[in-house]
């Protein structure tokens, strides 16, 4: 998730149309979470589901 001037944003590397804005985290993560129902209907399909291909990490850095 990032912040911008006009709010925050969030998108899932593996799927490309899965991103969204608004104006608080909470808001967000609950956009995030409400779309993945997109994964479910691909599912129902019969239509693969892209296996994940991106990587994550948290690292803590030491400001100078």
């Amino acid at each position: 998730m990032e912040e911008s001037k006009n709010g925050f944003g969030a998108y899932v590397p593996d799927f490309a149309w899965l991103c969204c804005g608004g104006g608080n985290p909470k808001r967000v993560i609950a956009l995030i979470q409400s779309d993945s129902f997109h994964i479910d209907g691909l599912t129902k399909a019969g239509d693969p589901v892209p296996a994940p291909r991106s990587q994550g990490e948290l690292i803590d850095v030491r400001a100078a």
